[in-house]
C-alpha cells in the first residue's frame, strides 16, 4: 500500500490501495485497480494533469490515432478569468473512438482531469463527449471541444 508497494507515489493512488486491501481483508469483492487510468496532476502554475497515454506511447502500441487539442485562448470562461494560458489534448483510437490519453496544462486542470478518467473507466468515446452538454462558459467545456477537434468538429475556434 502506498510506498510499500512499487506502484505510482501519489496520494491518491495509496488511498485507493488501502480501501482495495481493507475490501479484501473483509472478504469482500475487490475490483483491481486499473494503473493504466490514475490521474498524474502537478500543483503548480499552471497546473498540469494527465491520464492515459501519450501520443507517442500510443503510436508505439500501435493505435492509430486522432488528436485533438483546444487552446483556453479560445474558452470565453478563461478569459473572462484573464488566464488564457493553457490547453486541453486528448488522443483517441481512431477505429473505436477509445479515449486513450488526455492532457492539460491550465488553470483548474487539476480538477477538470477527472472527467477524462471517468470517461474512461466507462469507456466512453470521442462522439459521446462531443454528444454530452457541457455547461457554458466553462473552462470543462474545453474538454468537449478537444474531443471535438479530434474529429474536425470543433466550433469555437
Amino acid at each position: 500500500i502506498g510506498d510499500i508497494i512499487p506502484t505510482q507515489a501519489l496520494a491518491h493512488v495509496a488511498s485507493a490501495e488501502g480501501i482495495t486491501c481493507v475490501e479484501k481483508i473483509k472478504g469482500l469483492h475487490v475490483e483491481a485497480i486499473d494503473y493504466g487510468n490514475i490521474p498524474g496532476c502537478t500543483y503548480c502554475h499552471p497546473e498540469i494533469a494527465s491520464v492515459g497515454l501519450t501520443e507517442k506511447q500510443a503510436k508505439e502500441k500501435g493505435y492509430e490515432i486522432k488528436v485533438g487539442k483546444f487552446p483556453f485562448s479560445a474558452s470565453g470562461k478563461a478569459t473572462a478569468n484573464g488566464d488564457v494560458d493553457g490547453f486541453i489534448k486528448v488522443i483517441f483510437d481512431a477505429k473505436y473512438g477509445e479515449w486513450l490519453g488526455c492532457h492539460m496544462v491550465g488553470d483548474g486542470v487539476t480538477d477538470m482531469i477527472a472527467e477524462a478518467v471517468v470517461a474512461r473507466r466507462l469507456e466512453t468515446t470521442g462522439h459521446d463527449i462531443i454528444k454530452s452538454i457541457h455547461p457554458h462558459p466553462t473552462l470543462s467545456e474545453s474538454i468537449m471541444e478537444a474531443a471535438a477537434a479530434a474529429y474536425g468538429e470543433v466550433i469555437h475556434i
